[in-house]
């Protein structure tokens, strides 16, 4: 099963076993994961987190709301790149 968010930047793939869909998604942009979300069942949250950074993570009420969460943490930890890339232009 998978969705785009609404900016259609980051698609998001649930992860299943044997067809069996389960309580984690994995976003990725074009071949790169960038970050997943999964129920927490002991805190009854739902956590994201990124692979590109070791310590970036956080909670929402919901799956959609930890992945909004996790898009616009992507989109402001990017933004740090942003002068490097117009630079080689």
């Amino acid at each position: 099963m998978s969705d785009v968010t609404p900016n259609g930047r980051i698609a998001w793939t649930q992860d299943g076993i044997s067809e069996v869909p389960l309580q984690r998604f994995t976003g990725q942009v074009g071949a790169i994961e960038v970050a997943t979300v999964e129920f927490d069942g002991s805190n009854r949250l739902w956590t994201w987190w990124s692979p590109l950074s070791e310590d970036i993570w956080g909670h929402a009420q919901d799956a959609d709301g930890a992945k909004q969460a996790a898009g616009l943490w992507l989109r402001e930890w990017l933004e740090n790149f942003r002068t490097f890339f117009e630079a080689s232009r």
